[in-house]
């Protein structure tokens, strides 16, 4: 099993670091497709990275369609606000990808229509527009795992021995 999160056009910096953090956590592919609004290089970035960027397996893309070109569209989730479904209701892939739009505008209306039966919200109040990136990713990456029974993560702490979840 292979979790991937996709942020496409990703905006800002330290949302994109949080979840560098969580993927390098939990060992998910962390995927940026381009344009981003930030250089790789951003301190910003970094700082919310903190020391675990030798830890994520990150991949690049050009463009959101050379993205879908590489990918398999049944094994994505696209998250969305305008989702009619809740994302934990959908089936999981082995190989399942959490695709997340830019800050400001979400993923773009063709993307969404296309892949209406995938597209997937989180629930919460009407009255909220949305939640934070870093936040909805960490969200839905932890339910991912929780229904995977948090495969090679560790669950318990032990105090000379790793403890997996799965064990």
């Amino acid at each position: 099993m292979q979790l991937n999160l996709v942020l496409v056009e990703p905006e800002i910096p330290q949302n994109t670091g949080n979840i560098a953090r969580t993927c390098a956590a939990v060992g998910a592919r962390l995927h940026l497709v381009k344009p981003m609004g930030f250089t790789i290089t951003d301190k910003h970035l970094k700082r919310a990275g903190l020391d675990y960027w030798h830890l994520v397996d990150l991949q690049y893309h050009e463009s959101l369609e050379e993205f879908l070109d590489v990918t398999p569209a049944e094994n994505c989730i696209f998250a969305t606000t305008k989702g009619g479904q809740v994302y934990a209701d959908l089936p999981l892939p082995d190989s399942c990808y959490l695709v997340f739009g830019k800050e400001t505008a979400g993923l773009p209306r063709w993307l969404l229509e296309r892949y209406r039966q995938q597209a997937a919200r989180i629930p919460m109040r009407p009255e909220a527009r949305s939640l934070n990136l870093s936040n909805s990713a960490a969200i839905m990456a932890y339910d991912v795992l929780r229904r995977w029974g948090f495969p090679d993560l560790q669950c318990t702490a032990g105090k000379h021995e790793e403890v997996t979840c799965s064990e």
